[in-house]
């Protein structure tokens, strides 16, 4: 199987983590041993099994991945009804060897071709042989949820009047460095906004024209050529994309430009009390004003 992250796929060939060959053959293995040899001379990265057992290390890695991203959100859900800081949860557990930082951030949900399909196809999987995989369900089902997070901060900031408001958004594509729109949040966030009756002014470095394609032409629908150029008679903004473009924004420029000036950020970029300060209301995932709890 391969394990090429998408926006990386070059660097993952040339620097694998592991080099894993399913096979029974030993003429195949040997091919591919000899195939892999100039990227594999620092140390030895190859994992050789059966067939079976590399499908399944496939899937495996992906659904586990995706188990941390959904545990993160469950975690950061929990934060805003106790108030707590996640970001400061996530340091502390982060710094336990065990656990690690790698995809323990929280956020809008995780799309993409790869994790939405794998854990879906391991679970499926599993009821075929008769076992009930039920934290991949959960999995699943948690990151279906998150994907309504933003909608659900914006429309409690209104009050639920989202009729006639502009909603500016920076990030279309499901992760940086790519214009794939698949399972992307933002597609949830503008399609819940639509139905609300709210219009949409949108940035994305890659993938406007993915988007173009996908919505057509629509009137509640602007795709800008530039991030301030979204801000453009909006209402709020909305990170949904965790592109670097977005991480170190001039926020008194943003509150100038904005009605009512609020940052919803779906990625946890920014320091809410940072945004506070510059005069804009900030929401984050599991931060600011996003807890029901007061601090």
């Amino acid at each position: 199987p391969e394990f090429l992250k998408e926006g990386d796929a070059v660097e993952d060939c040339l620097r694998p983590d592991r080099i894993v060959i399913g096979s029974s053959s030993e003429r195949a293995v040997a091919v591919l041993r000899k195939l892999y040899a100039p990227f594999n001379r620092n140390h030895e990265r190859t994992v050789v099994m059966d067939e079976r057992s590399a499908e399944l290390t496939k899937y495996a890695a992906n659904a586990m991945l995706a188990t941390k991203i959904s545990f993160m959100n469950e975690i950061a859900n929990i934060a805003e009804r106790v108030g707590a800081d996640v970001e400061l949860v996530r340091q502390g557990i982060g710094a336990d060897p065990r656990i690690g930082y790698h995809f323990i951030y929280p956020g809008a949900g995780y799309g993409g071709s790869c994790f939405p399909k794998d854990v879906q196809a391991l679970e499926r999987t599993a009821r075929g042989v008769g076992y009930e995989a039920r934290l991949l369900g959960a999995v699943e089902a948690v990151n279906h949820d998150q994907k309504t997070k933003l909608f659900e901060l914006i429309s409690r900031h209104f009050d639920g009047e989202l009729k006639g408001r502009t909603i500016a958004l920076w990030g279309l594509a499901f992760k940086p460095n790519t214009d794939d729109m698949r399972e992307a949040s933002s597609r949830r966030l503008m399609e819940a906004l639509w139905a609300a009756g709210a219009r949409v002014r949108a940035f994305d470095p890659e993938a406007r024209e993915e988007t173009r394609r996908i919505y057509g032409e629509r009137d509640d629908l602007a795709l800008c050529e530039h991030a301030w150029d979204a801000l453009q008679g909006a209402d709020v903004l909305a990170i949904v994309t965790e592109w670097k473009a977005f991480r170190s924004p001039d926020f008194a420029r943003i509150r100038a430009a904005l009605k009512t000036p609020a940052i919803f950020d779906g990625r946890n970029l920014y320091d809410p009390a940072a945004v506070e300060e510059a005069g804009l209301a900030y929401y984050g995932i599991g931060r600011g004003r996003s807890l029901r709890v007061a601090r």
